[in-house]
């Protein structure tokens, strides 16, 4: 059934964990950066009113949300633990797995832990190397690092400076990771639009990767309207230094100076202008891609992922905003879409936003071959009210693989982890949670659950503000998903769990 707040397991913090011991200093010599967050991420923490102020006070008085960092969840999770973050500052960011490894990005580098014990994760390694997102994947002995942001050269040592500087770059980072606790800057590749996240089609001599960009504004000299494409950069495994971009498929073709994608406002009011994607998912055993672009909605076939191919678009003009991410279910006949409302820093989780606006699109994939079409079935939104001073919104999750279901879970800002089925399209319904309660009660003060991925019987989720925190899922729904082991995850590439 769907969890209510009178069905809550609380318990009060007693402490964020403690640092692995032996934490090693930053690889790579940077000069520290704060984190800037890019035209459409989460902005800076600002003032609200008074009035929201005395919301946020009184629901935690009233028991209707968690005290100020007060850490609650359903009786089916465990926190295990929680690594604070160190070296680096900024804001945290997207994850991936090998192994024993997880790989952390950070709006100023990247972190890696052994998680071999996942009660206790050590830090190996910390790389600084400023550059947001840090949007960070990894294959093979190679990592990449995507930086959507613009600095004064391609280099770990790069300053932040104005777009307009024609030194300005942006673009993809490739690290050699065989020594995990020696990652080695490798090569570097400028993308039109810089890349703000990125997808791999690795094979087996070549890693593609998908470069998401899109266009904010007309500041940008090199990212100006129509920015209807994606970057495909082919990598050579054996010769990484020798990666460079091969294509600029065109997605949205069209007449005019915007292209053809959803021309947003005022055509469309409060729907975001489609310029480029936001997050491409591939699923690679099927040729298939699903993208999430800003206003838009698509299905792709990648048989050759030279040349990606369109074969369904959707849109929704009235709920959604900001098509965010995708993810496939195991059976690859759904999808399904994130909501990014508010650009990740608006306080989108409460009863004036409603249940459909901020949330997961679940679609259905009919027809076949490129016939197929995606079709709408229904919304999910945590049913957890969170205060005015949280940001809260649809954010990055993963399947957990059990046959026959479809389950996700899902990462919410201060909204917390959210576990979901989707089985029934038209009918979600949450079945775990973790969160912890507002950072500030008078400064919506921007944090939570960046990433929240289930991977070798844990979920992993990467706090923007508290660190990296593990838990373990007990629920008989989904326990068979801890018999299914993955020597790596990349979650933009979606494996074939029962192949």
């Amino acid at each position: 059934m769907t969890l209510s707040h009178d069905h809550r397991t609380r318990r009060r913090r007693l402490g964020v964990g403690a640092l692995a011991a032996g934490l090693l200093a930053a690889l790579l010599t940077a000069q520290p950066a704060a984190a800037t967050p890019d035209p459409g991420d989460v902005p800076a923490s600002r003032e609200v009113s008074k009035s929201t102020e005395t919301q946020a006070r009184k629901v935690i008085a009233d028991g209707e949300i968690p005290g100020q960092d007060e850490i609650v969840h359903s009786a089916n999770v465990q926190h295990l633990a929680n690594i604070p973050k160190d070296a680096l500052p900024g804001f945290n960011s997207d994850l991936a797995f090998q192994g024993r490894y997880a790989f952390a990005g950070n709006y100023d580098g990247f972190r890696i832990f052994d998680i071999a014990d996942p009660k206790a994760p050590k830090t190996v390694a910390q790389v600084l190397c400023p550059g947001s997102q840090n949007d960070v994947s990894v294959s093979g002995n190679l990592l990449f690092l995507s930086t959507d942001s613009s600095r004064s050269d391609s280099s770990c040592n790069s300053t932040t400076q104005p777009a307009t500087e024609k030194s300005s770059w942006e673009g993809m980072k490739v690290f050699d990771i065989t020594d995990k606790k020696n990652p080695r800057y490798v090569a570097a590749v400028e993308t039109a639009c810089g890349s703000h996240t990125h997808s791999l089609v690795p094979k087996r001599d070549n890693v593609y990767i998908y470069v998401s960009s899109y266009s904010p504004s007309s500041t940008f000299p090199d990212c100006q309207p129509p920015h209807d494409g994606i970057s495909v950069i082919k990598v050579p495994r054996k010769a990484p230094e020798k990666a460079a971009v091969v294509s600029f498929p065109v997605l949205f073709p069209g007449e005019g100076p915007d292209g053809g994608g959803n021309p947003g406002a005022p055509t469309n009011p409060g729907v975001s202008k489609t310029t480029g994607c936001h997050d491409i998912t591939v699923l690679p055993s099927k040729d298939l891609a699903a993208g999430a672009c800003m206003g838009d909605g698509i299905l792709m076939s990648i048989k050759d992922p030279e040349h990606p191919k369109v074969i369904d678009r959707v849109q929704d003009n009235v709920n959604f905003a900001f098509w965010h991410s995708a993810t496939f279910n195991q059976k690859a006949d759904k999808v399904v879409f994130t909501d990014e409302l508010g650009g990740g820093g608006g306080a989108t989780c409460n009863a004036q936003t409603g249940p459909n606006r901020g949330a997961d699109g679940i679609y259905d994939i009919v027809g076949k071959g490129e016939s197929r079409k995606l079709v709408f079935r229904g919304y999910y939104k945590i049913p957890r009210h969170q205060a005015d001073t949280e940001n809260c919104v649809a954010h990055n999750g993963s399947l957990i693989p059990v046959k026959g279901r479809d389950l996700m879970v899902q990462a919410w800002y201060q909204g917390g982890v959210s576990v979901w089925d989707f089985t029934d399209s038209a009918h979600p319904k949450e079945i775990a949670y973790f969160e912890r309660g507002p950072l500030s009660t008078d400064t919506l003060t921007v944090g939570g659950s960046w990433s929240a991925y289930y991977y070798n019987g844990y979920i992993y989720s990467n706090d923007i503000a508290k660190g990296f925190d593990v838990l373990k899922l007990t629920d008989r729904r989904t326990d068979p998903a801890q018999r299914v082991r993955l020597g790596e995850l990349n979650v933009q590439t979606q494996p074939d769990y029962f192949g």
